[in-house]
């Protein structure tokens, strides 16, 4: 089975590259295609080996949780270099070293592609894989589902970065990849969903747990969001070409509901699955609250499918959808604060565990930056609030709050008590790397946020200050001069951060190539000898 589809992905490949001709889908096409082939090398090289014996039926299935952690941290340094790049591209333009492909254009998309799809994505495969299998006290059915979604995403991923770097995109705000790549990405995703229902369904534990709750609305409505947004009509079976489904005001609405609505269930939900797993399991001790969650979850899940429509504030947009976009905006604060309040409760009588255990520490302060995060979000979504921050680095600051302050650092996180467990390692192979990468993180994060907030009020400040006479006092240009000491300060803060998430990865990879050592019992590999996850 494995054969067959790796050779129906080499065929798609060749064929997708001989339709292309001169056109850029050839070398999309020859991507899929040495994709396929490296794979189906992988295949054939354990096909002839003896057949597995039934005991690996009696341990869970952990093999692709390795790889998807291994690929996310490959993703992590790729996206964050180029992300850094980018940074200093716009104190410094002439860095493009006069290359197409180097342009900011080009390469902001494939930074925010890396980074969000490829590091962010892979450890919620990785980490959901492994929450379900030890919450369901069930091992993952099948042998092919998990590499084919784990691999097919990755596929995904690289078709995406290729086109972006050649400079095939659908135009749109997050510069998605062309048609065929959505397609692909649609049937991957169905099988993720697939795959967990099944595990799901052949749970020994009666209990679903609350982080397979996030989970699972983080895969299904990801879909959903993946495929309106995406419809497409491709001009020819033969060109990377396609024109969007909706138009106008109709295409801002879509986009901003998917754009917001991937924050919501990509950026959020997903990432609140590792917090409510592997926060209290580090701390020792069980959630504050666990029906706290669960309310938390529902006004998650509502309250972010309206919010959307504050992004188009003052446009042609009626009234009342801004009007209900920035309502919905505001009341999101308290299903989001539940859930940041709840995981920093759960520390409670653990606190000298923070002190001592950067691991906990990444997540704890992740919670923290959820939490504040949240709050900007709500206020920038008030109309007044947001006529001085929108189309300004203010946003930027925002978003990258959210992104390295929550996203990286739970990620992190959740990968430092992951890999020892995994890899059957008493501890990380250095504990004062992991304290190095939490100190640069941090520092990171709060250096590339203080800029841009600094450089995004002094923006929208300068473009709305009149003199004398009723004309504006500065022109745009002023404003650029004025914003490069701040583009320097967020480049050395994202520069720090990569540096944490290069330190991580020798860490990982050192904590691997370490021998196991046997005399750690590490219970829970048995499906049967696992407990039920605690409550309350």
């Amino acid at each position: 089975m494995a054969l067959v589809i790796c050779a129906l992905v080499a065929i798609t490949g060749l064929a997708m590259a001989v339709a292309g001709h001169q056109d850029p889908l050839a070398a999309q096409g020859y991507v899929v295609l040495l994709f396929a082939l490296a794979v189906g090398l992988v295949v054939i090289n354990g096909y002839f080996a003896p057949a597995p014996d039934e005991e690996r039926l009696r341990h869970y299935y952990d093999d692709p949780i390795k790889v998807g952690i291994i690929l996310s941290m490959i993703w992590a340094v790729f996206g964050m270099f180029i992300g850094d790049w980018v940074a200093w591209l716009l104190a410094y333009p002439e860095l493009t070293f006069d290359a197409a492909w180097a342009s900011f254009g080009r390469l902001r998309p494939v930074h925010t592609t890396g980074v969000i799809f490829g590091f962010g994505g892979n450890a919620l495969i990785a980490t959901s894989y492994h929450v379900m299998q030890r919450t369901c006290r069930a091992r993952m059915p099948g042998q092919l589902s998990a590499w084919f979604v784990l691999l097919g995403y990755n596929l995904f991923c690289l078709v995406a970065v290729s086109g972006y770097f050649i400079g095939i995109t659908q135009s749109k705000e997050y510069a998605e990849p062309e048609w065929y790549a959505d397609i692909w990405l649609v049937i991957v995703w169905v099988t993720y969903l697939v795959l967990y229902m099944r595990t799901l369904a052949r749970r020994q534990e009666p209990h679903i747990y609350v982080a397979n709750w996030y989970f699972l609305a983080f895969i299904l409505v990801v879909a959903m969001l993946h495929i309106v947004n995406n419809l497409a009509v491709p001009v020819s079976l033969g060109s990377a070409k396609s024109y969007s489904a909706f138009s106008g005001v109709q295409d801002a609405m879509t986009q901003w509901w998917y754009g917001h609505n991937a924050v919501a269930f990509f950026l959020t939900a997903g990432f609140l699955g590792m917090m409510y797993y592997y926060l209290p399991k580090r701390a020792g001790r069980p959630i504050f609250s666990y029906r706290l969650s669960i309310i938390s979850f529902w006004g998650i899940t509502f309250f972010y499918m309206w919010a959307g429509s504050h992004h188009l504030h003052y446009t042609a947009l009626p009234y009342w959808v801004q009007t209900l976009g920035m309502g919905f905006s505001i009341m999101l604060l308290v299903p989001s604060w539940a859930s940041a309040g709840n995981a920093l409760l759960t520390l409670n009588g653990a606190w000298h565990k923070v002190r001592d255990d950067a691991t906990l520490r990444f997540m704890m302060v992740a919670a923290v930056f959820y939490g504040l995060s949240t709050f900007e979000g709500s206020f920038l979504a008030i109309r007044p609030v947001n006529a001085l921050s929108h189309y300004t680095d203010w946003t930027i600051g925002h978003v990258h709050a959210g992104a390295l302050g929550w996203v990286a650092l739970i990620t992190f996180g959740s990968i430092y008590a992951l890999v020892p467990i995994l890899w059957k390692r008493e501890r990380m192979y250095s504990p004062v790397l992991v304290e190095v990468h939490f100190w640069l993180a941090l520092a990171g994060s709060l250096i590339y946020v203080f800029a841009m907030w600094n450089s995004g009020i002094i923006q929208g400040l300068m473009w709305r200050t009149y003199n004398d006479s009723g004309t504006l006092a500065y022109s745009f240009v002023d404003s650029v001069v004025a914003m490069h000491p701040y583009y320097i300060a967020r480049a050395f803060g994202g520069l720090l951060f990569l540096l944490g998430a290069i330190v991580g990865c020798y860490n990982i990879w050192k904590t691997i190539r370490q021998p196991s050592d046997e005399a750690v019992v590490l219970a829970g590999d048995h499906p049967a000898d696992a407990v039920a996850e605690p409550a309350e």
